[in-house]
């Protein structure tokens, strides 16, 4: 008790009412993290005894149920720090931890004795997992190497703190008695967890994004090929033909201007151009 609330005592000499240090400090108030979290377990009990009594569907039952869900979200932040280290946005782990909670208390039942926040961190904590491991990998590793990449994560952050810089590929290999191929390998397989935009520009270098720095098809390559085959066949026609399809095709004049141009009648350029296409098909080896 302290000395505020201490009754007082005639008899005890003077200087016995000044109370010893140690029962001083331990009468203090519980620190105000302690008292919030005692404060948020009696009012869940509350909130769900009443929910007991509502019947589902009903304004207050929703009423109630949305109460729970406010009341405990500070053990969602608490559940969803323990993944801060995987660089997703905090807001959404926190909202798929929600679900979690909104889950465990459709199914959590008061009677039972269990505490509220046992029954419902596994659930919230299962909940942010399977969500890191379908939706945010942009690469599904093995297992394996999923969980070393934790353990050298957690290695990387406890060597960080301990020599006041990032540590080595061999320092990390060295504290988890594993090779640096491996460290190497789960590196590679966190970077698997966000898929880099084609247009985003690069950090640091001031270059332009990767799409524009990426090559393409360019669909005249294919004419060049075209064009020097048509230059091999044209030049085994006779000076005439090659003129025809010249103008027939580059200059892109009609049978009637080409009659005109060399002074012959329509059907015989007609008759030239398919005895052209014919010697043509016939020398183009890739056809045949």
């Amino acid at each position: 008790m302290s000395a505020s609330t201490a009754p007082p005592q005639d008899e005890a000499p003077a200087q016995a009412e000044t109370p010893a240090p140690a029962p001083e400090t331990q009468d203090q108030p519980p620190a105000p993290e302690k008292r919030r979290g005692a404060d948020t377990r009696a009012l869940t009990q509350v909130l769900f005894g009443e929910l007991k009594e509502l019947e589902p569907g009903s304004p207050e039952h929703d009423r109630v149920r949305g109460a729970l869900i406010e009341a405990n979200l500070p053990l969602v932040r608490y559940a969803a720090a323990r993944f801060r280290s995987r660089n997703e946005p905090m807001e959404d782990v926190v909202q798929v931890g929600t679900i979690g909670l909104i889950n465990a208390i459709d199914r959590f039942d008061p009677d039972r004795g269990v505490q509220f926040p046992t029954f419902a961190m596994p659930t919230v904590v299962g909940e942010i997992k399977r969500y890191f491991r379908d939706n945010v990998r942009t690469v599904h590793v093995p297992r394996r190497l999923h969980e070393l990449w934790v353990q050298v994560n957690s290695a990387t952050e406890d060597l960080t703190t301990a020599f006041g810089r990032t540590p080595s590929t061999a320092e990390i290999a060295e504290r988890l008695r594993i090779t640096e191929e491996e460290v190497l390998s789960c590196i590679e397989a966190g970077r698997s967890y966000h898929a880099t935009s084609l247009e985003a520009a690069q950090e640091g270098d001031g270059l332009p994004g990767l799409l524009d720095r990426l090559g393409y098809e360019d669909p005249a390559l294919d004419g060049v090929e075209h064009r020097d085959l048509v230059r091999h066949l044209l030049v085994q026609l006779p000076e005439r033909e090659q003129r025809i399809l010249l103008l027939r095709y580059y200059s892109n004049l009609t049978q009637s201007q080409i009659s005109a141009e060399l002074g012959v009648s329509q059907m015989h350029v007609s008759r030239l151009l398919a005895r052209s296409f014919q010697r043509l098909r016939s020398a183009n080896r890739i056809d045949a």
